[in-house]
């Protein structure tokens, strides 16, 4: 649940999700949660995944943007985002079908650190 490290990098902000696997019926909303951990000042991007393919972009949301941007493909009402804090996002997935299936990956920007920083 945790991310993975970066050598070298002391003190490197962990970015965390959950739940780790939702299993939904088709026309059911998805909820994933991610907490930034100590990034309070960059945005979450989301970023889907399926087996054999590369990652995608869905979406990236900031708490103090007043709306979503998405990646090629993704828009709203199927995809959004919003935030409970300034570290905690949620990428919601309205009228789940089949072709949704996938890991989906959360990320951000760890300024101090000068990386990318990952779940």
């Amino acid at each position: 649940m945790s991310s993975c490290c970066f050598p070298g990098v002391s003190g490197v902000t962990l970015v965390t999700q959950k739940p780790p696997v939702v299993t939904l019926r088709t026309g059911q909303t998805a909820t994933m949660d991610c907490n930034l951990g100590t990034v309070t000042g960059a945005s979450a991007r989301w970023y889907k995944q399926v087996p054999g393919g590369g990652p995608q972009f869905v979406l990236r949301f900031h708490h103090s943007w007043s709306s979503v941007r998405y990646g090629s493909g993704f828009s709203a009402p199927k995809f959004t985002s919003n935030h409970q804090s300034q570290s905690d996002y949620h990428l919601i997935i309205n009228n789940v079908e089949e072709g949704d299936s996938a890991v989906y990956y959360c990320q951000t920007w760890d300024s101090s650190a000068k990386e990318d920083v990952s779940q």
